[in-house]
């Protein structure tokens, strides 16, 4: 896992002063193990290494003898079985981001859909004077391009090409409400004007410094469901996930893996447990002295019956205050989820522990269909039923002087790319969030949070192989009676009763809103007088707010202010000093 950067000119064009020093300072983070770089002609690349596989060969950029040049931002987890497919390369390192290279020279830019894993791919072909940028289908791996007069500029991160003088540096109006509203923003266009997200899939070819060609691969297959029977579908559920959880273990550091009290992680320790010889390494937080959900109960048990070694990780509010400056600085890419804070907390354990690599559960509630709202989705209106995500963040609090009529635009585009003639509603319903919700707030928060500390998170369920069985899974076996994620469910009954599949569900919740709560009187002129809060709503309605935190909905509300107003202070006013919440505040006021 780490870090790249770089650009393509137009002729005649040359590359800004300092450009890759820049980049490769504002993406030290990702990439703590080493720096490599990279220049020819038009094309400029940088690449910072968190070494995981291959740890003396495997520096880059990686070069093959035709010419072409390549660094990545990811884990090719089946590039043992490309190797052995590929028995004419002449391969000269043990890395697993070599076989892109190969597949490049043997399928040109449709190379990529061969890949199984996560990846932000540059591959420059000077022979045929062309760069392919490539991003892995689900989009855990992040990339970034930035088009101007001069060429097209990437990176991994939005803030490293900000940091090297690249986008406009005004905020998009439109994003900014939909990000208040939503949580997380939809699409290709970011938070920052002319800067765009190459799309999970996507593959641009770039020549001349322009983009000149894009294709896109699928991450869920097009088909409606296939037939199964239940007792099938848990054996082959059994052999799918074995396979992904051994490659997503490939690697030459230690790794561990994150373990809530929930179905998904639980399934990942089972098998984990099954195929490691010692002890897996677990990480489990929880929120002393708060009425929050406490699973480590149900995750000590879980390790417990599988031997694994359990690190309990406290939040506190302490930690909340202390930390969520910097917690909002590495989401560069804002998603307002509170889960952020317990996953960057988990990551910096992680790191001083030693690892370098975690698995963890995400895609499980998307493939699986585990989320209430689909049970919702799949009801008819006079049973209840009801679309996702329907009402905004701020809708009738009368707080916000911006209009943001328009937050359910790139929802709405996602409902209409999902809504294939073939899928049942569920389908649609996990479609949508695997388009959206899925790339855009949950991987960009696993992605951030824990590279901020220099750890790579790897996630199984999100796998080709996994996917396709999946999402083509009968509808009876993904929501049954009151139950939601039914086959896992089933496995996981068979292959650690300890888990509990079928206890009733807590849910996971950071007490954001008891914290905030706590000093809202205090909070709410601080957040309403700074910077980024002042221009977009009115003062008087947002100390209110916090005044009324207790109450769920305006709880949330305010969380959502909060974030805000520190983001925008790291990312718009710049400042990225070492302060706490309040001190960070103060020194936002407008």
């Amino acid at each position: 896992m780490c870090g790249i950067a770089g650009m393509m000119l137009v002729p005649g064009a040359k590359f800004p002063a300092q450009m890759l020093a820049r980049f490769a300072a504002a993406i030290a983070h990702r990439g703590p193990d080493g720096t490599g770089t990279y220049e020819a002609g038009d094309v400029a690349f940088v690449h910072n290494r968190l070494a995981i596989v291959d740890l003396v060969t495997g520096d880059q950029p990686l070069r093959d003898a035709g010419g072409g040049v390549l660094v990545a931002n990811g884990e090719i987890y089946n590039h043992v079985e490309l190797r052995a497919r590929l028995l004419n390369y002449p391969f000269k390192t043990q890395s697993d981001c070599e076989p892109p290279l190969a597949l490049y020279r043997q399928n040109g830019p449709d190379y990529a859909s061969a890949l199984r894993g996560m990846f932000a791919i540059a591959l420059h072909d000077p022979r045929a004077g062309r760069l392919v940028l490539t991003r892995d289908p689900f989009g855990i791996k992040p990339l970034y391009y930035a088009q101007t007069k001069d060429g097209v500029a990437f990176a991994s991160e939005a803030q490293a090409l900000r940091a090297a003088g690249f986008g406009s540096g005004a905020l998009n109006a439109e994003k900014r409400a939909e990000l208040l509203e939503l949580q997380f923003q939809t699409g290709e266009a970011t938070l920052f004007d002319g800067i765009v997200r190459v799309l999970p899939g996507e593959t641009l070819v770039l020549s001349g410094g322009r983009i000149v060609a894009r294709s896109r691969v699928a991450a869920l297959p097009l088909g409606g469901p296939q037939n199964i029977g239940s007792d099938e579908a848990v054996d082959a559920f059994d052999r799918v996930f074995q396979d992904s959880v051994r490659v997503h273990q490939r690697a030459d550091v230690p790794y561990g893996m994150f373990l809530s009290g929930g179905i998904d992680s639980a399934s990942v320790l089972a098998m984990m447990a099954r195929l490691n010889e010692r002890p897996v390494q677990a990480f489990t937080a929880y929120f002393p002295e708060t009425n929050a959900a406490d699973e480590r109960g149900a995750a000590a048990r879980a390790a417990a019956a599988c031997s694994a070694d359990l690190v309990e990780v406290p939040v506190t509010a302490a930690d909340f205050w202390a930390h969520l400056p910097a917690i909002a600085a590495a989401m560069d890419d804002p998603a307002a989820d509170y889960a952020i804070v317990p996953t960057w907390l988990l990551a910096r354990e992680a790191r001083k522990q030693g690892l370098k690599v975690v698995l963890s559960g995400e895609g499980g509630d998307e493939l699986f269909a585990g989320y209430g709202r689909y049970r919702s989705v799949v009801k008819p209106w006079w049973l209840g039923g009801r679309a996702m995500r329907r009402r905004g963040t701020f809708d009738g609090l009368g707080l916000l002087r911006i209009d943001t009529k328009g937050w359910r635009d790139g929802m709405q585009a996602s409902e209409t790319r999902a809504r294939l003639e073939a899928r049942t509603p569920l389908q649609v319903a996990q479609a949508i969030d695997i388009d959206a919700w899925l790339p855009n707030d949950l991987l960009a928060k696993l992605d951030r949070c824990l590279m901020a500390h220099g750890v790579e998170g790897r996630t199984p369920f999100l796998d080709p192989a996994m996917a396709a069985f999946a999402f083509a899974l009968p509808d009876t076996l993904k929501l049954h009676r009151r139950w939601g994620k039914w086959l896992v469910r089933r496995w996981l009954d068979r292959v650690l009763p300890a888990a509990r599949a079928f206890a009733p569900k807590q849910g996971f919740t950071v007490p954001v809103q008891s914290w905030i709560a706590a000093d809202g009187a205090r909070l709410g002129p601080l957040v309403a007088a700074s910077s980024g809060i002042a221009e977009i709503a009115d003062r008087a309605a947002v100390v209110r707010l916090f005044e009324k935190a207790a109450d769920k909905r305006r709880g949330f509300a305010a969380w959502s202010l909060l974030f805000y107003a520190l983001w925008h202070r790291r990312h718009v006013l710049d400042r990225n000093d070492a302060l706490d919440t309040f001190a960070a505040l103060e020194q936002a006021r407008a």
